[in-house]
């Protein structure tokens, strides 16, 4: 099912005398693709949770429409949307057994939809298979693990058979190793099923490692739309770029001066295309080669192995963080005696940002 969001805006008035109206949500236009899995991701605040409730039915737009395929539900109560909704905090009933939970949908069926028990019990074991939990029927919540609970809300929601699954954050109670090993469920029930679905995170991670695309939100306005790897390669803007990527990008300070890129005086690439002003710099913790002649340096705080690669922590004067982390392979002897690493720098991994907007600076090596 083609979900299609048209100008959508959700303000929420202001409580307090003489105060501004809060914009959650502004002017949001996106078309999600029919079978697709879509990632709504940002910090909180930025409107990702409340985009999906306006499109569960859950909130009221203050503006725009939307669309399932050719059907504007804009204004159809939740119940009628056909949509599957799974909370952050599984919002499971202690005192039903597994079955039960899965069950309790079905039976609020009315009318055409209403099923037999013959068919609401197959359907159940079906869908508990899908998310292997069917050994788990004749349990209480209360007996199950986070990831198993997790699943049973899944199972739930799905039932019904869905046309849109929308999950809240479904992964925020779980432990690491947990969170991985669920975040491959869902992508592997989604693709089986092939429903669309929108995943609100806050993980930049869990978004792109599943995502068919990703949608980066910032205080209620759209940011960048495409696909994870594209949106990490080729950031719009600043935020984009600081929030996609495990360590965060390098922040400098920079300068070009007659086509050449300077980092606290070291002229570490030739940039063309770029008039002369001060720059903001992005470079990926990636984009650094160990080069004893390289032309940016750095001075060293420490070197931390991690097995296939090494991470150097260092500082340099015109970093706006408080400190420099490149990654490099283990492959490559790290000399800490003088206290300064050289690097070279891959222009891909390299980035220029507008001072003032903050807006990406394209440029040609």
């Amino acid at each position: 099912m083609k979900v299609v969001l048209e100008n959508l805006t959700r303000i929420f008035p202001n409580r307090t005398k003489g105060g501004e109206d809060v914009v959650a949500v502004n002017g949001f236009s996106f078309e999600i693709p029919d079978g697709k899995l879509v990632g709504l991701l940002g910090p909180s605040g930025c409107g990702k949770s409340t985009t999906l409730y306006m499109i569960c039915g859950l909130q009221k737009p203050s503006g725009g429409k939307i669309f399932f395929g050719e059907d504007d539900v804009t204004d159809l109560p939740p119940e009628h949307r056909g949509v599957g909704l799974v909370f952050q905090n599984y919002a499971l009933y202690p005192h039903m057994t597994v079955k039960q939970n899965i069950l309790y949908p079905l039976q609020n069926l009315k009318g055409e939809d209403k099923l037999s028990k013959e068919e609401m019990l197959k359907r159940t074991v079906e869908v508990a298979k899908l998310v292997q939990i069917d050994n788990l029927l004749d349990r209480k919540p209360s007996e199950l693990s986070g990831g198993q609970q997790q699943r049973v809300a899944i199972a739930r929601a799905l039932v019904k058979m869905p046309r849109v699954l929308l999950l809240d954050e479904p992964l925020s109670n779980l432990d690491a190793r947990l969170r991985l090993q669920t975040r491959e469920e869902i992508r592997r029930i989604q693709q089986e099923t092939g429903i669309t679905t929108i995943f609100v995170t806050h993980d930049q991670e869990e978004a792109m490692s599943i995502s068919d695309m990703i949608v980066v939100m910032k205080l209620g306005v759209v940011q960048q739309i495409g696909k994870p790897q594209n949106v990490y390669d080729d950031p719009a803007n600043l935020f984009v770029a600081k929030f996609l990527g495990t360590p965060p990008i390098n922040v400098f300070e920079g300068e070009v001066r007659g086509g050449m890129l300077f980092v606290g005086g070291d002229p570490i690439l030739a940039v063309r295309n770029v008039p002369d002003q001060k720059v903001i710099v992005g470079i990926r913790p990636e984009g650094f080669i160990l080069d004893e002649r390289g032309p940016m340096h750095c001075h060293i705080n420490g070197v931390e192995v991690m097995g296939r690669d090494v991470s150097v922590v260092a500082t340099n004067e015109a970093s706006v963080n408080p400190v420099v982390r490149s990654i490099i392979s283990s492959e490559n002897n790290v000399d800490t005696s003088t206290g300064i690493i050289r690097y070279s720098i891959k222009p891909n991994k390299l980035f220029l940002f507008d001072h003032e907007t903050e807006e990406r600076i394209p440029f040609e090596v």
